[in-house]
Formats: C-alpha cells, structure tokens, sequence
C-alpha cells in the first residue's frame, strides 16, 4: 500500500511535470514567433525611415545644384535645406555638420513669407531685406564649402539608403 502511494505520487508527479514543460514549450514557441514578427515589423518600419529620408535628401540634392548653378537664392535654398534637413528619419546633428545653412536659416526664419511679407510696409520690407542681404553676405563663403560637402553627404547617404532598401526588399 505504501509502494502503491509512492507510484502514484511519481507518476502524477511526472505527469504535471510533462503538462508543465509541454506548457513552456509552447511559451517558447509563442515567444519565438513574436520575435520574429517583432523584428519584422521593425525591419519594415527601418524600410520606411529609410525610403522617407530617401527621398528628402533626393530633394536636398536638387537644392544644393540650383544653389550652385544660383537658380536659387542663399536664403531661400538654406531655409528649404534646413527644414528638409531637420525632418530626416535616420540621422541627427546634421546642423553641427553644416553650420553656416542653419546658421542663416535661424537668423531668417523669423521673417515672413510670400502673403505676409506682401502684407508688410515697404520700409519694414526693405529693412528685412537688408538684414537678410547683411547675413548672405556675412555667411556666404562658408555657406558654399557647406553646400559642396552636403552634396557628397547628401550623394552618400543616398547610395547607403538604397542599398539598405533593396537589401530589405529581397
């Protein structure tokens, strides 16, 4: 009789033993698989960052050679830099990198466009295109050499992203 307890309690013992461990296998299981998807939702989302920041520095790109062939002025072209700059996905600092573009747009962002400019005074217009003028005029020389390295920053950061984008679409 007291063998016979004994078997019993082994056996039940062994039974929550392997209803235990079937149990975490299938805890593992799941969590394996929500690795998984995990890792490719992240992917996916890197993908999208990746393609995003793409195309703003496409459009940076652009920019700069109208800046260098000047089909565009200092002013206008730092601040559409600067912006499209300042919204990239997948990198950060950028105006340590380029101080004179951000230096220019901080001293004319302040100052109003296209319909609120033509809603200003002449005397408050030309004084803002004067302090405008000033600030090209003071950042220029160092606004090129930004511009020259933003373009080889702009070109390499494109053929990483496109790399990184067509190795993730495979």
């Amino acid at each position: 009789m007291f063998e016979q307890y004994w078997l019993e309690l082994i056996v039940t013992g062994g039974l929550i033993i392997a209803a235990l461990a079937f149990y975490a296998g299938m805890l593992l299981k799941q969590l394996n698989t929500q690795k998984k998807q995990q890792a490719q939702a992240q992917l996916i989302q890197q993908q999208h960052l990746a393609e995003h920041d793409k195309k703003i520095l496409d459009s940076v790109v652009i920019i700069v050679r109208a800046l260098k062939e000047e089909q565009c002025d200092l002013s206008e072209g730092c601040w559409r830099i600067s912006v499209l700059l300042e919204s990239l996905k997948t990198s950060s600092e950028l105006a340590s990198e380029f101080p004179s573009v951000f230096e220019l747009y901080n001293a004319i962002k302040h100052m109003p466009i296209l319909e609120e400019r033509k809603k200003l005074e002449k005397r408050a217009r030309m004084k803002l295109d004067l302090e405008r003028m000033k600030a090209e005029t003071r950042l220029q020389s160092d606004i090129h050499q930004d511009i020259e390295r933003l373009h080889q920053y702009a070109n390499e950061r494109i053929s990483t992203l496109s790399i990184r984008v067509s190795a993730s679409n495979t």
